[in-house]
């Protein structure tokens, strides 16, 4: 019996974890024919971002990531049509519960699955634990992750 219950933990802490997020994933996102542009996310529910991914990945559009991608957002970074914006920021922090530092089980390890290299290193490496937010640029973001790429249909600010 106590095996049973401890095998349901994850999928009843992943329940209460989509129940207590706040919808953010579809912030500031633009469909301009060929691209789908992912403009300021801040993040938000990580279950909910997982499908939303899972729908870009499906959509057969380049996703362009621009201004700042948070949280959550982050794991958009590693679709295979995904492109940063030379301007793009992108932040890590903890999961956590809203309005706590309380860091739920599991999460961190499916944002983890989505990171590659350097970012994977760096994640696994602390920022899954940290309640500050590590920022980091483009630029940056790919020459920790080579397989990322910088969007060439977005002229860089001067």
């Amino acid at each position: 019996m106590k095996r049973r219950i401890f095998q349901l933990v994850p999928a009843l802490m992943a329940a209460l974890f989509m129940a207590v997020m706040p919808d953010a994933v579809l912030s500031q996102q633009r469909d301009g024919g060929r691209f789908i542009d992912v403009i300021n996310n801040g993040g938000g529910n990580v279950l909910e971002m997982v499908q939303y991914r899972d729908r870009l990945a499906r959509s057969g559009k380049t996703v362009r990531i621009r201004g700042y991608c948070r949280s959550a957002c982050s794991i958009l970074t590693s679709l295979p049509n995904a492109c940063l914006g030379p301007g793009a920021s992108i932040g890590f922090h903890a999961p956590r519960l809203p309005g706590t530092t309380i860091i739920p089980p599991y999460v961190d390890e499916i944002m983890g699955n989505y990171y590659r290299a350097g970012i994977r290193e760096r994640w696994f490496g602390g920022w899954n634990r940290s309640i500050d937010m590590h920022v980091i640029t483009a630029q940056e973001y790919v020459r920790l992750d080579p397989q990322a790429r910088i969007c060439g249909s977005i002229r860089a600010r001067r």
